[in-house]
């Protein structure tokens, strides 16, 4: 072969080489090796979080109560640079100046969380608008559709609870799945917190181009990897609005609150802490403005009284003594206690109001007698069958733990409290292991160191009218309309007293609104069963409270109701939960009532009234209730023993008890 032929044959062995060196370099660029199919994706591709619909809330008869309205969140994608951004034209459509455009920049800048960052929170839709016919020409910047609650109720706000921005803190702890990003709304509070999976639903994303500038250039592959955003759960509650409304109406201008319980299901149908605030008052979009206010507010309308706020039940609580005396044997049915204006025992006196005398179990419920249960519980605590008094109350204490005191139960409403049932140990310390019936004999009649919520004074009376048993409290009814709620809400507790004695008290309990302390403020063609009772209270005026059922057998709803610094059980809380069983049984009769309708509705006892009309409205108002006293028999005091003090040691007990609980 010539030098001419070898040179063109090496010639075309080096092509050759050459392009097989190259196709094997774009073999291993393209099928092994993906780091630059991957790089040119992420400066060719862009994904957008499509943010879900939140899921609607309705109550017990399919009545809207919250559902979502869109609002824009302007956002920018990093790296990002100011070269060739026609920043004048973007600060011109935004209404804001270019400092401030530069300080959103660096805001941004600092939280940026996976590749972005809000850039304009709440984006006024008019800006919005605008803002979106020349979106192409400002590069990284992009719009956030996400979504806020609009509530068709002004009542409710405590349990309905509310959403907001989730915290580093949340992000740093959130489960596996990696759900949340930063900006994401979470539910903080309420039902909105505690069925927050079932609430938040399914994000979805979409797929677009964009060019070496940032600028959006449409839909990747005509949309073929989006995902459809799937929208939250319907969640069904047992609220009844109509009824939670009316509450709040009879509430207004009180403090205190009112829980009413299906007994049957423990489904709460009402719950009410009042002063409180409009549910809409917290959504993304208000709660800046407003959060600061409520929380400054003396009349702490953010504090849920209905679970997080205990108080010694009063005379309320004598139904458990009398239930616990004829199950231990102590007393029957039967039983009469003499009653000389009260119960003395040593230098002890326990006042009681002018009733008639003879009185039994029945009578004594009825009439509320003080000297009755004192008899009944120093028998209780006396109990021979015991080694001493020790053990004795701490066989009484376990009856009450069966009723779901000195502990949360468990709801499904956030800030439950424990209350509390003293321990033995507790007045082993405070009376150096010397104690009897006289160091305690205000628990006789629900005073001194015990501690009850209305959540747990409702569940009490929920399974007084069952006679014996209740389910953990709820507000959950349906998720997405199937019956999937906990298993704990379906749960039976049982309590070791025999349903006859149960019979026995409420029998007592009926009488009472016929001619026992609340004799007044029964409704014509309804059983109700309740009992009064006025809470010593070493900060001010007495509480006011009442407990109840109706009607008297197959038993529709029970409810709990304290107004603090009212007075009378008979003259403030039993008229708000009478009222309310009306309107719930006969849902939307005109009241029978109409005086004691309008009495409550205009009532004014908050403790700090507002203005000098307000003033004299509430001096009015504690005229009409001295006259009104010899109907409610509730209120006692004693001589010797100073429950208002032994309260304040209580609140002390109460507040080192939750600390030690954090503590360990």
């Amino acid at each position: 072969m010539s030098k001419g032929g070898n040179r063109n044959l090496s010639l075309i062995i080096a092509v050759i080489a050459i392009g097989l060196i190259y196709s094997i370099r774009l073999f291993y660029l393209q099928v092994i090796d993906t780091s630059y199919v991957e790089f040119a994706n992420a400066n060719s591709k862009k994904i957008l979080t499509i943010h879900p619909n939140r899921g609607l809330i309705y109550d017990r008869h399919n009545k809207l109560i919250a559902f979502n309205d869109n609002f824009y969140d302007l956002s920018i994608s990093y790296p990002f640079s100011l070269k060739n951004f026609d920043t004048i034209g973007f600060c011109n459509i935004l209404n804001i100046s270019k400092e401030n455009f530069i300080e959103r920049l660096k805001k941004a800048e600092k939280t940026v969380y996976k590749g972005s960052a809000t850039f304009y929170k709440n984006l006024e839709y008019y800006k919005y608008a605008a803002l979106q016919e020349r979106m192409y020409e400002f590069g990284k910047f992009y719009i956030e559709i996400k979504t806020d609650r609009m509530y068709k109720t002004n009542s409710g706000a405590h349990v309905l609870g509310y959403i907001g921005e989730i915290s580093k803190k949340q992000l740093e702890k959130q489960n596996e799945d990696g759900y949340y990003s930063k900006g994401d709304f979470i539910g903080l509070a309420g039902l909105e917190k505690y069925y927050e999976k079932d609430l938040r639903g399914i994000k979805g994303e979409e797929v677009i181009l964009v060019d070496s500038r940032g600028r959006q250039q449409g839909s990747y592959l005509k949309g073929k990897f989006d995902k459809t955003p799937v929208s939250g759960k319907k969640v069904t509650t047992t609220l009844d609005l109509m009824l939670q409304e009316y509450a709040s109406k009879l509430m207004q201008n009180k403090a205190g609150s009112v829980v009413a319980i299906e007994p049957s299901t423990g489904e709460i149908l009402t719950l009410v802490s009042s002063p409180a605030y409009k549910p809409e008052a917290l959504t993304i979009r208000n709660k800046k403005l407003n959060y600061g206010k409520l929380l400054n507010d003396p009349t702490l309308p953010l504090y849920n009284r209905a679970v997080t706020a205990a108080y010694p039940p009063g005379s309320v609580f004598k139904l458990l003594n009398g239930l616990i005396g004829l199950e231990e044997e102590v007393i029957y049915p039967e039983t009469t206690f003499p009653c000389y204006r009260g119960y003395s025992i040593a230098n002890l006196h326990v006042n009681c109001h002018p009733h008639p005398q003879n009185l039994d179990l029945r009578g004594a419920v009825a009439n509320s007698c003080n000297a009755y249960f004192c008899n009944t519980f120093k028998e209780i605590i006396e109990n021979p069958k015991y080694k001493n008094t020790r053990d004795a109350y701490i066989h009484w204490r376990n009856f009450m733990l069966q009723f779901g005191l000195d502990n949360k139960l468990g709801s499904d409403i956030n800030f439950e409290s424990e209350g509390n049932i003293p321990t033995p140990e507790f007045y082993d310390k405070m009376h150096n292991n010397r104690w009897g019936f006289t160091r305690i004999i205000s628990l006789s009649i629900g005073q001194g160191e015990i501690l009850i919520t209305p959540l747990q004074m409702a569940n009490v009376i929920s399974a007084i009218a069952n006679r014996g048993y209740y389910y953990t409290p709820h507000c959950i009814k349906k998720i997405d309309d199937k019956n999937a709620i906990p298993v704990k809400f379906k749960t039976k507790h049982k309590i070791n007293i025999k349903k006859e004695h149960f019979e026995v008290v409420v029998e007592g309990m009926k009488q009472t609104l016929i001619n026992g302390t609340a004799a007044r403020t029964g409704i014509e063609g309804i059983e109700i069963c309740g009992k009064t009772g006025t809470v010593q209270n070493p900060h001010g005026k007495n509480h006011a409270v009442f407990m109840c059922f109706a009607p008297k057998d197959n038993p529709k709803i029970a409810i709990a109701c304290i107004v603090e610094n009212a007075g009378y059980g008979a003259t403030w809380a039993a008229p708000i939960a009478t009222l309310m069983i009306e309107k719930y049984l006969k849902r939307d009769t005109v009241s029978s009532k109409p005086e004691m309708e309008e009495r409550i509705l205009k009532a004014y006892l908050l403790k700090t009234p507002k203005s000098k009309d307000s003033v004299e409205k509430k001096n009015e108002l504690e005229r009409e209730e001295i006259n009104n006293q010899k109907t409610d028999t509730s209120k006692r005091k004693t001589t010797k023993t100073n429950f208002k003090n032994v309260a304040l040691i209580t609140e002390k007990l109460a507040l080192n008890k939750n600390e030690r609980k954090k503590n360990n």
